[in-house]
């Protein structure tokens, strides 16, 4: 299949934060170098100038400053949009996230709804160093009270946004740094989400599901493309990591009998582990086959020159495919 053009990443998530400030006026970007530089990956370009110093902030180069910031806003009515420029630089703002953010409404009984998203620029493939490169989504998936999602294209990344920033509640969206301006993506079926949350089945098949997301969707949907006709590979693209929409992905293996899946985060205690665990809960009948998981081995981030060696890609994904349905 021909690859398609559409708006970059980066530049549909621009678009997008523009429509929001313009149609929420209590919403504001908060994040280091978000204003006048248009942050380290330039995606709120243009912002600052159009909305103003108070709607488009520079924070900061405190994450936990940036955080706590967003919780008081939030606590008062306000919906900040925050921008961490790294995952790897969450972590001095997990304090906020998990036992402030994520617990406020709980704490107060249900007597304020505090919306906050965090943007995240995430993954390797564009030669960053470990703490520029990490996926660690799983980490946050693990907490009560905070919503993940990974979008993989603009148009995902802007049904997320739309949702995230009336969702009354903290979500943390991890954005592909080798997708922000990428131009020519895999073909991808037009089929959408049943609801803001679902997984989206973007390519139909009869002999495996994949269940993935993130940057390494397109990997994937680049093997299915490739192995067409000999092996048809149906795709999910969860685009949420918590909460997890189960029901897709069963639905998905009810019609395939095999389920592969593959993420760019580590192995261990992933994303995928939780997939695979709960496929075998609710859906053992419905296998024809063990579940697999394909993923980095559990290792820190290596330097820029050995990243191809760490990270998953089309040879390891092809692999795994004719290995499963051989």
């Amino acid at each position: 299949m021909s690859p398609v053009r559409s708006a970059t990443l980066a530049e549909s998530i621009n678009a997008t934060l523009a429509d929001l400030l313009e149609e929420h006026p209590e919403l504001l970007l908060l994040g280091e170098d978000i204003g006048r530089l248009g942050g380290v990956f330039r995606v709120t370009r243009g912002l600052r100038d159009r909305f103003g110093k108070d709607r488009v902030r520079d924070s900061l180069l405190a994450e936990s400053s940036i955080i706590g910031q967003a919780v008081g806003m939030a606590m008062s009515g306000l919906v900040p949009v925050c921008e961490i420029q790294f995952d790897g630089f969450t972590f001095p703002a997990m304090n906020q996230l998990v036992t402030q953010a994520a617990r406020i409404g709980e704490r107060w009984s249900g007597q304020i709804s505090p919306s906050l998203v965090v943007r995240i620029p995430t993954g390797g493939g564009f030669r960053g160093v470990e703490h520029h490169s990490e996926s660690n989504e799983a980490l946050f998936a693990r907490f009560p009270g905070i919503s993940v999602a990974c979008p993989s294209t603009g148009e995902d990344a802007d049904q997320i946004l739309r949702h995230a920033v009336t969702l009354g509640s903290p979500v943390v969206v991890y954005e592909p740094i080798r997708l922000y301006w990428r131009k020519n993506l895999p073909d991808r079926a037009p089929e959408p989400a049943r609801s803001p949350t679902a997984a989206r089945i973007v390519r139909r098949g009869t002999d495996l599901t994949v269940a993935t997301y993130g940057a390494i969707a397109h990997e994937v949907l680049e093997v299915a493309h490739a192995l067409d006709p000999d092996v048809d590979v149906e795709v999910v693209d969860l685009r949420w990591v918590a909460p997890l929409d189960l029901d897709t992905v069963l639905e998905s293996v009810a019609r395939t009998g095999r389920l592969l899946v593959v993420h760019e985060g580590s192995k261990d205690v992933g994303i995928g582990a939780e997939v695979a665990a709960s496929v075998v809960e609710h859906g053992f009948d419905l296998l024809r086959a063990p579940v697999r998981r394909l993923a980095p081995e559990r290792r820190p981030y290596p330097p820029a020159d050995f990243e191809k060696e760490y990270l998953i890609g089309v040879r390891e994904i092809t692999n795994e495919v004719l290995e499963m349905t051989k």
